[in-house]
């Protein structure tokens, strides 16, 4: 058993449609809790539109592996194309952290899977919904996600906004 932290988000086509089919997803993949929709600035140097995001937390029979395989096969089921890094997408699903049954963080350099996510840490979008969804959250290697935020820019923290739009 382990747990894991993804954090969702797509800017293309009915993005609250495509999060919510991923959501309900998860709901058989040991969802545990889920945040509620953010509207967010798209992150990169990219033009595009704005990002609906959320946090899941799930707790499974999974490995680090199958949690990001998990992540590919709801992307794939969104129609994700992998064509510009930070480039605007369908669904984009990350794992941020994982951890075993006995509370140890997996921690990983792999570039297939970097544990925890590389810039969760400097991603108001991910922290955000994160607090909200569990305010004593830890970001492994990086301490307290309320610490975490409180660092980041204002602005940046300023421009998540909740998105109450959830019919």
């Amino acid at each position: 058993m382990s747990r894991a932290v993804l954090s969702l988000g797509g800017n293309l086509g009915d993005r609250a449609g495509t999060l919510r089919t991923a959501l309900r997803a998860l709901s058989g993949e040991g969802l545990v809790a889920r945040s509620v929709l953010y509207e967010t600035p798209p992150w990169g140097p990219v033009e595009q539109p704005p990002y609906l995001n959320a946090v899941a937390v799930l707790r499974g029979d999974r490995d680090a592996a199958g949690w990001l395989a998990l992540a590919h096969q709801l992307e794939q089921a969104a129609g994700r194309t992998r064509e510009v890094r930070w480039g605007p997408r369908s669904l984009d699903v990350d794992v941020v952290t994982v951890t075993a049954d006995d509370g140890t963080p997996v921690v990983s350099d792999d570039p297939v899977l970097t544990l925890p996510h590389p810039r969760a840490h400097e991603r108001a979008f991910v922290l955000v919904p994160w607090a909200d969804l569990d305010p004593a959250a830890q970001l492994p290697g990086h301490g307290a996600v309320a610490d975490l935020l409180a660092a980041l820019p204002a602005e940046d923290v300023a421009a998540v906004q909740r998105w109450e739009h959830l019919a």
